[in-house]
């Protein structure tokens, strides 16, 4: 029997251990600093095992990575180097749904000399994402054509009936990973020039994108789209840009949340400290102003504007104390988005990824290629955001356990024999793509 070590048991953790549980060959722990988290998680499951562990836990992490032959890591993304350390020093393979970064990208000589293969990018976005580009891409490919542009959108959103709050948001992962991608610089490549978005414009101009049956949503760049000509093997083309959905409104408030300061790291204390004292001694208000008034002139704002609106419906203009005493600016604006932006017992969540393409083939022809996935959350049952960042990293686990990846090193699923059956899979699963193409003329 196959044993697999599952690294945190949070909000996208459920379809994952559920279908790793489900094969009888598979013995599963989940771990986690939380011991009712894992317990949730495995669910009294007799292949699986609950247990509480810290991956500051140098020894102990050491010790489970050591008593399994994979371990999937849905930890934050800045843990995972420590992860992947344990996994290459024990010759164990490992999966996450997080991005391969720089620091993890240090591990591919070693896990190659080991013969393991460190699966990143197999979540929704990065993840689903990618398979579904590659599939397209290589179709063209192989059929002699060119990608001259590719533009993907993805977002998690509240469905349409559960779109209740003013943000238009709703937290279906990680509250603090959201806010940290606010951060992010952007760079893609349209029509052939490089474009670059410092922080504090990555909300200033969003893009309208209509999606069908759905109504119109705000697209804004994502990372460094620029990297993705080579990873994709798409140097042909002229614009290659990936980005995030929201629904409208989001990219103005963000940008006040940015413009106020509230997005900083640096550590304060808040004791005896309100919601309206924090917001004024961040921002730099003054206090003899209507807390109000002044984050509307500190904006150039109407008084009345939708986003003002928002951050006080927020409790950002509240005189209660805050949630936590101590902490940064960015971990005041997580605890209070996270009790307020919160999904109701019985509410879906939804996730919209769209590829749009343009083709060029042999004679001239082109096409048009859009590829889009909606998919909605269980009433009573598992999130749209767990189900698409859970499954592709439980199907990629059972694949390497079976010897179907023969690959090693550092990897993301743009290889034909992670994301063919990935996606097959995915699709028996109900997570399917809608393919529309369409020739373009003249």
């Amino acid at each position: 029997m196959k044993k697999v070590l599952v690294l945190g048991a949070g909000l996208v953790a459920g379809p994952l251990v559920k279908y790793l549980l489900d094969d009888p060959d598979f013995s599963v722990t989940v771990a986690d600093m939380i011991l009712d988290q894992a317990e949730r998680a495995v669910a009294g499951r007799p292949n699986g095992k609950a247990r509480q562990l810290s991956v500051e836990d140098s020894k102990g992490l050491q010790a489970a990575v050591e008593a399994s032959n994979l371990v999937v890591s849905l930890l934050p993304a800045v843990m995972h180097p420590k992860v992947a350390s344990a996994c290459v020093a024990a010759g164990v393979d490992l999966v996450t749904a997080s991005y391969a970064g720089p620091a993890m990208q240090e591990f591919d000589g070693p896990a190659r000399q080991k013969g393991i293969i460190l699966l990143n990018e197999m979540g929704l976005d990065p993840g689903i994402d990618h398979m579904e580009a590659m599939r397209i891409i290589k179709r063209t490919h192989d059929l002699g054509g060119k990608i001259i542009s590719f533009v993907s959108y993805c977002g998690g959103l509240p469905a349409p009936e559960a779109n209740t709050n003013p943000f238009g948001y709703k937290f279906s992962w990680s509250p603090k990973g959201v806010l940290l991608a606010a951060r992010n610089e952007a760079r893609f490549l349209k029509d052939g020039r490089e474009v670059f978005l410092p922080a504090d414009r990555l909300f200033a101009g969003p893009e309208i994108i209509n999606i069908q049956n759905l109504g119109a949503f705000e697209a804004y760049p994502n990372r460094d789209s620029l990297a993705y000509r080579e990873i994709y093997g798409i140097q042909e083309a002229r614009t290659v840009l990936r980005g995030t959905l929201r629904y409208p409104g989001w990219s103005e408030t963000m940008k006040a949340v940015q413009d106020l300061g509230l997005l900083s790291e640096t550590i304060g204390d808040w004791r005896g400290t309100t919601a309206a004292g924090f917001l004024r001694k961040t921002a730099g208000l003054k206090e003899n102003e209507n807390v109000g008034t002044a984050v509307s002139s500190r904006l150039g704002l109407d008084p009345r504007s939708r986003v003002t609106d928002r951050l006080e419906w927020l409790g950002l203009f509240d005189d209660r104390p805050l949630l936590l005493e101590t902490g940064s600016p960015l971990d005041i604006m997580t605890a209070l988005m996270k009790e307020r932006l919160k999904y109701e017992k019985g509410e879906r969540d939804m996730i919209v990824l769209q590829h749009e393409f343009l083709a060029e083939f042999p004679g001239g022809k082109r096409e048009k290629i859009k590829s889009t996935l909606v998919d909605f959350g269980r009433p009573k049952g598992d999130s749209a955001m767990s189900r698409t960042v859970g499954y592709p990293a439980a199907i990629g686990a059972r694949l390497i356990l079976e010897g179907k990846i023969p690959l090693s090193g550092v990897r993301v699923p743009v290889h034909p024999e992670i994301f063919e059956p990935v996606l097959e899979e995915l699709n028996d699963l109900g997570i399917r793509f809608v393919e529309h193409t369409g020739r373009i003329h003249g």
